[in-house]
């Protein structure tokens, strides 16, 4: 595997063939994916659904904004979730951990308060979001990450009590007609970022 050719190559998909699906074994990988994916002090803040069946694939599409068509082509969805209660998080994940860890997290994460907990929180989600960008292509797995969808419609339609959603990824194969892919459309990265 040369991981800076799959970057390279890695590319967010906007059109999706409507008739590939992800096998078992493909979902189970990206499941022990996510389930490896490193967090702040262990903390693992997050739920994932992985979702393939059409008709609630096609209600969430219709709060996906620009991403409607990528949804509803796509072989699957994960909407990436966090806790909603800080409460709950603690009760949960900060109790069972080591010592050291408890004590990083009561000094210098809960001190600043609930929201900067959720802060935290979703930014840990973002790492489990990183690792699905850069491991599902090294599998032949397109990807699309989704911020432009309804959060407070896919909640209400996914209806967990403990979880929150935040961000989403589309995941397939590519239509050979997108024309964003690399090979049809050069990628365009700022060489200017090294200080």
């Amino acid at each position: 595997m040369n991981i800076l050719k799959t970057l390279q190559e890695r590319y967010t998909t906007k059109l999706y063939d409507p008739t590939h699906r992800l096998s078992k074994e493909e979902i189970e990988q990206i499941k022990e994916l996510l389930r490896l994916s490193p967090s702040s002090i262990n903390s693992q803040p997050w739920a994932f659904d992985i979702i393939s069946e059409g008709k609630l694939k096609a209600h969430l599409s219709e709060h996906s904004m620009n991403n409607k068509e990528r949804v509803r082509t796509a072989s699957h969805i994960i909407v990436i979730h966090v806790y909603r209660s800080v409460k709950t998080f603690e009760e949960e994940r900060i109790s069972t951990l080591a010592e050291g860890a408890q004590a990083f997290y009561r000094a210098k994460v809960a001190t600043r308060g609930e929201d900067a907990v959720q802060g935290w929180m979703e930014r840990q989600a973002y790492i489990a979001l990183g690792v699905l960008l850069t491991a599902l292509p090294t599998m032949g797995i397109d990807t699309t990450p989704m911020e432009g969808i309804d959060l407070q419609a896919y909640d209400s339609i996914l209806g967990h009590a403990k979880y929150r959603p935040i961000v989403a990824v589309a995941l397939g194969r590519r239509d050979p007609k997108d024309e964003t892919q690399p090979t049809l459309t050069p990628k365009s990265r700022r060489t200017d970022i090294f200080l």
